[in-house]
């Protein structure tokens, strides 16, 4: 197992100097953001990003993300184009030294919460998704704000997004990854670059758009759609594990024997039912995730892959990019590093 951490570039508040201190770590998780969704990044920006990730003493082998344009999602005329600039992508990472890219196919959103500074009992804050709330929501009337999408698009964007996809169904999402698939997987079995598709978040169609990685049945399909090794998964035990329906240790046991996972992604969730959720802590009492037996399952199944403490609550009086403090993910692989450890030792 290596240990990552994702770093957000210079303007990241938490430094790659305070991330190397974290013990064990072994690598940084990042991408390049200046760079409009479907273009190209320079063999030269790949290149300075990679010298600045390794000055500070940390491997430059896994990109979150190289974001998927939705003209590819929606199998509009134009994807084309934007698939070979993904190409192109894949082609210039691997020829740095990446060995996997983390990716999603979530129309628009990526992850969605009702709120981002839930005061929690310990007064730490927390990203929270209550359902009701949610539901009384209108993206299009500006009524939800996350980092990362609110400055991507303009209303008429999201309008012209939406009148989209109100005319594409589930099977025609299904359709449009599959011709995705096909094309870049056999650039990266070339360049020797995993893909590591991140489950949807949470895992249920939201403001009336498809989802369709959610659950076992849909990853197991996901696999099929191009049945080689560099086309796998980034397990994210918080998107899955907020849905109840998902058996998190049980699935991650089979997926990471068939070799089909190449990154995790480890956080915990408190399940409030009715589709409601509050991030937690990652030691497996204060959320409704058992840590530990989702290390035991990656332990067990042989997983040599990379894994990072996925989002923590903001404590100590942090602030910066809600979910991305330095302090309460620090504290998370340091509890993660310290269970693989006992495996380790227990098992010799």
């Amino acid at each position: 197992m290596k240990l990552s951490f994702r770093w957000y570039g210079e303007d990241d508040p938490v430094k790659l100097e305070y991330i190397r201190q974290i013990p064990t770590m072994d690598s940084i998780v990042t991408a390049i953001y200046d760079v409009p969704v479907g273009q190209v990044w320079t063999k030269e920006a790949v290149a300075a990003l990679k010298a600045r990730v390794e000055g500070a003493g940390l491997a430059f082998e896994v990109i979150e993300s190289v974001p998927v344009h939705e003209d590819i999602k929606l199998g509009k005329k134009t994807r084309d184009v934007y698939i070979e600039n993904y190409k192109e992508n894949i082609r210039n990472l691997g020829e740095a030294g990446v060995k996997v890219i983390c990716y999603n196919f979530m129309p628009v959103f990526d992850w969605t919460r009702s709120q981002l500074d839930k005061v929690l009992d310990d007064g730490s804050t927390a990203l929270v998704y209550y359902k009701d709330q949610v539901d009384q929501m209108d993206p299009l009337k500006g009524e939800l704000s996350l980092p990362g999408w609110d400055s991507s698009y303009t209303k008429e964007d999201l309008e012209s997004l939406f009148d989209d996809y109100s005319k594409l169904d589930k099977e025609d999402l299904w359709d449009n990854l599959e011709y995705f698939l096909k094309e870049i997987i056999p650039v990266a079995e070339e360049y020797d670059v995993k893909m590591a598709i991140h489950p949807d978040d949470p895992p249920w169609p939201i403001f009336g758009l498809p989802r369709i990685i959610t659950d076992e049945a849909s990853l197991d399909r996901f696999l099929k759609l191009v049945d080689s090794k560099y086309n796998g998964l980034t397990f994210c035990t918080g998107s899955l594990g907020s849905g109840s329906f998902n058996d998190i240790p049980s699935m991650i046991g089979r997926y990471a024997a068939q070799g089909r996972i190449h990154f995790m992604h480890v956080r915990n969730v408190k399940l409030l039912g009715e589709g409601s959720f509050e991030e937690a802590a990652h030691v497996s009492s204060y959320g409704s995730l058992d840590i530990v037996a989702i290390m035991k399952a990656l332990h067990d199944n042989g997983f040599d892959g990379y894994l990072r403490p996925d989002h923590g609550r903001m404590i100590w009086g942090e602030t910066g990019r809600p979910g991305y403090g330095l302090y309460d993910r620090a504290l998370g692989a340091t509890y993660i590093a310290g269970i693989w450890e006992t495996l380790e030792k227990i098992n010799k």
